[in-house]
């Protein structure tokens, strides 16, 4: 693997209908943000050989929403990355190593914002990318990071909705 990006999913609704987490939907802002957060990511080089997609509806409709800009991109729904620790979303992250050369995996905070500051303070990031980070990982939000022969990520950019005309500021 020589690339590896970690994204959350775009804006939701606060209570699904079912009142379960799992099953809360994209909002109409999140399915614009994931749309433009597709095309951003087309646009920079940055199209996934391999998809890990938590079961969640709003990862899975984020992911929808990303793939018409990405194109063909294995896809695997990985029921570990619902409410994944970091920890875990790593362990999914190493286990694929072999198997891609740009990797993607749409999750949840805290878990994939905990995962990509994991990330960065193992590269030493620097003090103003680590801020950056630690200030939120918005809806919609990618974490880039180029991965070395050893399996290791450096930081390599961090894009949000916002910074691209989109809503999600959170």
């Amino acid at each position: 693997m020589h690339r590896l990006i970690l994204m959350r999913h775009a804006k939701t609704e606060r209570v699904a209908e079912s009142g379960l987490d799992r099953d809360r939907a994209l909002t109409d802002r999140g399915r614009a943000d994931a749309v433009l957060m597709g095309t951003v990511l087309a646009d920079k080089g940055l199209r996934p050989d391999l998809a890990l997609v938590s079961p969640a509806v709003r990862t899975r409709q984020t992911w929808e929403a990303l793939q018409d800009a990405l194109g063909d991109v294995e896809l695997r729904i990985e029921p570990r990355l619902y409410d994944a620790s970091p920890d875990t979303i790593r362990r999914l992250v190493q286990d694929a190593e072999d198997q891609t050369g740009c990797l993607l995996v749409l999750a949840h905070n805290p878990g994939v914002h905990l995962a990509a500051l994991d990330y960065l303070t193992e590269s030493a990031a620097s003090p103003s990318v680590l801020d950056r980070m630690a200030g939120g990982f918005a809806t919609g939000a990618a974490a880039i990071f180029e991965v070395d022969v050893a399996g290791r990520c450096a930081y390599d950019g961090f894009l949000t909705p916002k910074a691209f005309g989109g809503g999600a500021g959170e």
